[in-house]
């Protein structure tokens, strides 16, 4: 399944639930549609929020035994695996803002790739299925 959201503005659910409605999705164990849920909300969330684009391609495919949901989008150049994760162990008055999300993500897929292509962030998240 892929699938372009053009104009992305006040379309987040519609672009969640066309994630998790394909068949590529429905089609693995419920605890880890909830993974991907969780993953794929943070990931849109922050594209609507901070790159600025007006469009966004969102893709779900299996490959063997993993599941890819991928995004690619026009705007400002990103990458969001070269932030450091946050010190979790640290007291919540210590905390840096934000991070909390690709961290969660880090933790619930087996790979995450980011890279910058033709004037395009491409986030790709796989998890074994």
């Amino acid at each position: 399944m892929k699938k372009r959201f053009d104009p992305i503005e006040g379309r987040n659910a519609d672009i969640i639930e066309c994630l998790m409605s394909c068949e590529e999705v429905m089609s693995i164990a419920d605890d880890l549609q909830f993974k991907v849920r969780l993953c794929v909300e943070e990931v849109e969330e922050n594209i609507l929020s901070y790159s600025g684009s007006t469009w966004v391609d969102v893709w779900a495919e299996k490959n063997g035994e993993f599941l890819e949901i991928g995004f690619r989008d026009g705007g400002v150049e990103f990458d969001p695996l070269a932030k450091p994760d946050p010190d979790i162990n640290a007291p919540l008055e210590e905390r840096n803002v934000g991070g909390l999300g690709i961290f969660l993500c880090k933790q619930m897929m087996n790979v995450l790739d980011y890279h910058f292509e033709d004037g395009c962030n491409v986030f790709i998240m796989k998890l074994k299925c």
